[in-house]
């Protein structure tokens, strides 16, 4: 039986070495589409993270009585009610923030980084790992979507929270606006992350998709037998 990882290990895993959108690629299309601006990823950031770690420990405290043929409408139905918390906070609260995310902070109820989360962690784990693990995949998401958005703003509009930080008669590189630069910089971004990984010889574990399917099936056996005995 493999050995259960720390706390701080279930923390820190989201962080870098199982970074949601450079590492294990979930939730591009809100990384690359609201990445134009600080203010607008630090605020999706922030929303996402909000979401998860709420979503987490609540599927967790749940994961007994969820039955397993209906979990994924469950998960939906809870991550969505969490989502509608943060849009009526952010309409009441911050308007302009939400009028520039949009329909991306909608969308957040079906992100491919909470749902997944869901699937492979809150509903195998406690209360307190699921909460760190999703603070940590939501840290990991914020520190990305601020990197991208510096990197997009400052070359592409000379700004960095609406401060100019690049003299008026420099060119600005217009094209950091569009999708091909968000493309450029998430790239440019994940090669990073993969030259750092190799330099410090820590290779995040790839799973096939025939192991995903035996981890799948083996627990379901578990659960048939944990059934069958009570």
């Amino acid at each position: 039986m493999a050995e259960k990882p720390s706390k701080w290990k279930v923390f820190t895993a989201g962080i870098l070495r199982e970074n949601p959108v450079l590492r294990l690629v979930l939730g591009c299309c809100s990384a690359l589409a609201v990445t134009t601006t600080v203010s607008g990823a630090a605020g999706m950031g922030f929303a996402m993270t909000f979401v998860l770690v709420c979503s987490n420990i609540v599927i967790s405290a749940m994961r007994k009585i969820i039955p397993a043929k209906v979990h994924l409408p469950c998960y939906i139905v809870i991550i969505a009610t969490f989502v509608t918390v943060v849009q009526m906070i952010l309409q009441a609260f911050v308007p302009s923030l939400y009028k520039s995310l949009g329909v991306f902070l909608a969308l957040i109820v079906v992100n491919c980084i909470i749902l997944g989360r869901a699937e492979m962690f809150a509903c195998k784990n406690t209360v307190v790992d699921s909460a760190l693990d999703g603070l940590g995949m939501g840290v990991g998401y914020i520190l990305t979507m601020v990197l991208m958005s510096s990197i997009r703003e400052i070359i592409g509009n000379g700004t960095w929270l609406g401060i100019t930080v690049i003299p008026e008669g420099i060119d600005r590189m217009t094209v950091m606006n569009s999708a091909p630069g968000g493309f450029f910089v998430f790239g440019c971004l994940m090669a990073g992350c993969i030259w750092l990984e190799r330099k410090l010889n820590k290779p995040i574990e790839r799973k096939t998709c025939g192991d995903v399917m035996l981890e799948q099936i083996d627990d379901a056996k578990q659960n048939q037998k944990e059934g069958a005995q009570q």
